[in-house]
């Protein structure tokens, strides 16, 4: 039997060497799908309502219903979205020249692309557009990413 994910659940991530990533489901994009929000964690909770106080390590897209329905993570609780994260965040995206420089960077608001140039330092740390795969999620959990 397949679940369906639902707004607000929370997802435990098996992590290497026992450990564990959460991460909650906050959005559904039509084109890229559901957007999590990685809690800055890695080790198991007793309470997923502790997770509310945890900040967040990082944002992105991931194919969250094939890797339920895979057994890769599992949805263990569903939790209101915190007022902050109910708005869709903005995204931001580029090309990479040939010496791997992104010179030309775009902003993306779920709907359409704004053509910025340079990052001002805020910017920067909008999250990347694109999806992950399960590897990624895992291996930039584990190596503390916060693109």
């Amino acid at each position: 039997m397949s679940k369906r994910p639902k707004l607000g659940d929370i997802v435990e991530i098996p992590l290497p060497e026992n450990g564990t990533g959460y991460a909650q489901y906050t959005h559904k994009h039509k084109q890229y799908g559901a957007l999590l929000r990685v809690f800055q964690i890695r080790r198991k909770v007793d309470d997923i309502a502790d997770l509310s106080n945890t900040p967040l390590q990082f944002t992105s897209f991931f194919p969250l219903g094939a890797a339920v329905n895979r057994g890769i993570v599992n949805i263990i609780g569903n939790l209101p979205v915190k007022d902050e994260l109910k708005a869709f965040p903005i995204f931001r995206t580029g090309v990479a020249n040939a010496s791997g420089v992104v010179e030309i960077w775009w902003l993306w608001d779920g709907e359409k692309d704004t053509r910025i140039g340079k990052l001002t330092p805020k910017q920067m740390e909008y999250p990347i557009r694109g999806v992950i795969n399960d590897t990624l999620l895992i291996e930039r959990i584990c190596t503390g990413w916060q693109g």
